[in-house]
């Protein structure tokens, strides 16, 4: 696999991190170079790590995980989406959900990394090692969500108390735009 088709992959897989960075940094505006780094950690390290176990399980077990990966990544998101909306339409405010909390923030990242798994599944099958290609998708991850959280930030400034709701519905519609190019590819 040559360096172009694999940056042009590295920018697919990163596309769904991107969107939920933007999603993320919608509700917390206020942008720490702290809070990048770790939406930027947390997907690019999921992007790295998951083609390397997509990898490792290229030779038995992808002939089951592929028939359901979709669903996973789409109810993960689904759900996170769904909660956040309900969270913005409570009457009784509480203190805003930490959308960067570890749980929420694992979630997130291994349900925006499951198309990585068959990338790396992918990536082995033409034989090329998977060392250079999921350092090059997990730093291209990094560099989508880093920025992600920035542009999504200027936009929930913009957007004031609707922010939490466009939010919830982005993660709804990534989960559902990966349901459907599962489903129809």
């Amino acid at each position: 696999m040559d360096i172009v088709s694999i940056l042009i992959l590295a920018a697919a897989l990163a596309m769904d991190a991107f969107g939920v960075s933007v999603s993320d940094g919608i509700i917390i505006r206020r942008i720490r170079l702290r809070d990048a780094c770790k939406i930027g950690l947390f997907f690019g390290g999921f992007q790295f790590i998951m083609p390397c176990i997509g990898s490792f399980l290229a030779g038995f077990a992808m002939r089951y995980i592929e028939s359901f990966d979709h669903w996973i990544a789409f109810g993960l998101l689904v759900i996170l989406g769904i909660k956040m909306i309900i969270e913005a339409l409570k009457e009784e405010k509480e203190v805003p959900k930490n959308p960067l909390g570890l749980a929420t923030l694992t979630l997130m990242a291994i349900a925006t990394s499951i198309d990585a798994l068959a990338a790396g599944i992918t990536v082995a099958a033409v034989g090329t090692p998977i060392l250079m290609p999921a350092v090059i998708i997990g730093v291209v991850a990094f560099g989508f969500s880093f920025s992600g959280l920035y542009i999504g930030s200027r936009f929930g400034d913009i957007l004031g108390e609707k922010a939490e709701i466009l939010g919830g519905i982005m993660l709804i519609l990534i989960g559902v735009k990966t349901l459907t190019e599962h489903l129809m590819g």
